[in-house]
């Protein structure tokens, strides 16, 4: 049987953005936040969030507007890419980054930002619809529950913490309740999944993602006041977290990827969460907020470069429009 190379992509700009650009730009913005929060930890200057967030709010529009070209040229592109993991999770990252610009915006321009947060729910909605719609229609492969659903499930969990931003106490209650019965899903069947088989080397850095929402659920807890829950939650990500840092060789055993972009995000959030607590968790915050540092600016600088030189699209098999 003769070897029938690639199609190559048709001439045109940005018909070959791969959605594998988001979960490291979503790291990026988890990390800023985790700046802004340590000038009230440490006394940090607010420069240095600032700066960041200001950088990766150019950075992700930049990203949306070359995706949404993308889509622009053919909409069923965005079902293709929903059918391959690394798609999946960077459409879900992509969405979940209205709530993080959301809460970027929110000290300068409140309107905007509350714009944005309720852009964020409706996209978010949209994606649910799409994915139950594919989990019915689809192969049954597809029905295999993985990491990812968090970001596309349980991602309603930042809305809900953006929501605590403008006071909409409510809604972020009924955001967290909603979404704790689902991660509680996703964890429960994930830990039948890797007690009864191995996870593939490649697809280990997905593991990561089950840390973001212990976080999540701790800093919304924390804004509406539940501090033994949100205690509760900082004390688990701790031993979850320090699961990773022992089993770090075993995650990235098959070497760097784009599903490296997995890490960012759940360390940068886990320090926010540990920075906003104070007291006994401050110092842990800080050390914790370094160790993100060091770990979301490589992989972000990485995958952007990947981007730009045109390999990632090829490596993580993005959809053509």
């Amino acid at each position: 049987m003769a070897f029938k190379p690639p199609a190559p992509t048709p001439a045109g700009l940005w018909r070959r953005v791969p959605p594998a650009i988001f979960p490291a730009i979503m790291g990026l913005f988890g990390l800023g936040l985790a700046w802004r929060r340590s000038a009230e930890a440490f006394g940090v200057p607010r420069g240095v969030g600032e700066a960041i967030l200001g950088a990766v709010t150019l950075l992700f529009l930049f990203g949306l507007l070359a995706y949404m070209v993308k889509l622009l040229r053919r909409p069923p592109v965005l079902v293709e890419d929903l059918r391959i993991l690394p798609g999946r999770a960077g459409i879900a990252a992509l969405v979940l980054c209205f709530y993080l610009l959301s809460m970027t915006l929110a000290p300068y321009a409140a309107a905007l930002a509350r714009g944005v947060l309720w852009a964020g729910f409706a996209a978010q909605l949209c994606l649910v619809v799409v994915l139950v719609h594919q989990l019915l229609t689809g192969p049954a492969e597809q029905r295999r529950v993985t990491p990812v659903w968090h970001l596309s499930y349980v991602g309603f969990v930042i809305g809900a913490l953006a929501a605590t931003v403008f006071e909409f106490y409510l809604a972020a209650l009924s955001l967290f309740a909603v979404t704790a019965l689902l991660a509680a899903f996703i964890w429960a069947a994930s830990a039948e999944q890797m007690l009864k088989e191995s996870v593939p080397a490649a697809l280990r850095p997905l593991l990561a993602i089950h840390l973001a929402p212990l976080a999540l659920f701790g800093l919304v807890a924390h804004a509406l006041e539940l501090d033994a829950v949100a205690l509760g939650c900082a004390g688990i990500a701790a031993l979850a977290m320090l699961w990773f840092v022992v089993r770090a060789r075993w995650l990235t055993e098959a070497g760097f990827s784009a599903l490296w972009g997995a890490f960012t995000f759940p360390a940068a959030a886990t320090a926010n969460l540990w920075l906003s607590l104070g007291g006994v968790w401050r110092v842990p915050g800080g050390v914790a907020l370094v160790a993100a540092t060091l770990l979301v600016l490589p992989i972000g600088w990485k995958v952007i470069a990947l981007w730009a030189r045109g390999q990632l699209a090829v490596r993580t098999n993005a959809a053509t429009a």
